[in-house]
């Protein structure tokens, strides 16, 4: 088996081509090394066939998909990003891209894919209310202002976080997500049309060793893990009461292989959304207050708030793990303690 890691070079791809390497897979990583996230870094691995381009080029893509089984796409332009001008670059990185990508494997004959997706397609997460399960509506600007950030029923009454499913309603709140959709979209549209096989993994909050050091679309994990090693405590916004789930780049990386299989043996035209989440709930003052603790240091609670940012997101893993028998393997507890001092991606000037 051949296996293709668009975005190989990244973050998340990196831990994705060293699993699939470890158990004998021939991997080959297509990757446009984007300055804003790699610097002028360049990319060489023993065992790897490395193509660089860029995902948009028609030429480019048919390459890199010769002779191969399975494409685990990973490519894309990550985060809330820093306003709207950064739209058209997000709708022509991860839609534009993904689109040439799935052009070039109909006409490749290429019918497994694994698409990384993530959990802001939800926008909020679930919700119970007075009348069971509820999604609310986006927060008032008045509401942040006050200090009030948790969602609230028709009464005025904060609405209590649950875990979510597969199956919950999908409502993106901000570009990022709504291109994330719309790459899910766009791979079941190819699934159905091709007779392709398609996993769709909707990451939660992913971090671990090489994440992005400074660069304006970092995760939260990685905020906080660059400001402790400036010597500076880490800025929360809010109350740090946000409940996420947090999952080891290690454990993300197993749930693409078990992914990879399910493709293999599913029948053709299928396509299945997965969260892939650790299972348990911490709070953003929880991570801040666990990479802090290890430098000696006390979190800033700012009370400073970004429009685009959603209150609580927390997962239900159980399919994945009913359906393709995946679990974490790392704990809250000592996947802190390693990224505490783990490295990061080199800074970005």
């Amino acid at each position: 088996m051949t296996l293709l890691v668009t975005g190989g070079a990244g973050f998340i791809g990196s831990a994705i081509v060293d699993a699939a390497l470890a158990r004998g897979e021939h991997v080959r990583v297509l990757d446009s090394l984007r300055p804003d996230v790699h610097g002028d870094a360049t990319y060489a691995r023993d065992g790897i066939n490395f193509i660089h381009g860029d995902l948009r080029d028609t030429e480019v893509v048919q390459k890199a998909l010769e002779g191969v089984t399975i494409v685990c796409h990973q490519a894309a332009k990550v985060g809330l990003g820093v306003d709207f001008s950064d739209a058209p670059d997000y709708v022509s990185s991860n839609d534009h891209g993904t689109a040439v990508l799935l052009a070039a494997m109909a006409a490749a004959g290429v019918k497994r894919l694994v698409v990384a997706s993530s959990m802001v397609v939800y926008g909020e997460g679930a919700y119970l209310g007075p009348n069971g399960i509820t999604r609310p509506a986006v927060r008032k600007t008045e509401d942040l202002d006050a200090g009030r950030f948790d969602p609230l029923d028709e009464d005025g009454n904060p609405l209590v976080p649950t875990l979510i499913g597969e199956d919950a309603p999908l409502d993106p709140r901000n570009v990022y997500a709504a291109t994330k959709l719309a790459q899910e979209h766009l791979a079941s549209s190819w699934s159905r049309s091709t007779g392709g096989t398609v996993a769709a993994l909707r990451y939660h909050n992913v971090y671990g060793p090489g994440m992005p050091q400074n660069t304006p679309y970092a995760g939260v994990a990685s905020l906080f893990r660059s400001a402790i090693e400036r010597g500076e405590a880490p800025r929360v916004y809010e109350d740090g009461g946000q409940r996420r789930d947090f999952v080891h780049v290690r454990d993300v990386a197993s749930a693409n292989l078990a992914a990879i299989d399910w493709t293999l043996d599913a029948a053709p035209g299928a396509f299945r959304a997965y969260n892939v989440g650790s299972g348990t709930v911490h709070t953003i003052g929880d991570l801040a207050a666990a990479i802090a603790a290890t430098a000696g240091l006390t979190p800033v609670t700012t009370g400073e708030y970004r429009l685009g940012d959603v209150r609580h997101i927390t997962a239900s893993s159980s399919r994945l793990k009913d359906e393709l028998g995946w679990a974490p393997s790392v704990t809250f507890e000592d996947g802190m303690q390693e990224f505490a001092t783990a490295p990061l991606r080199a800074a970005v000037t």
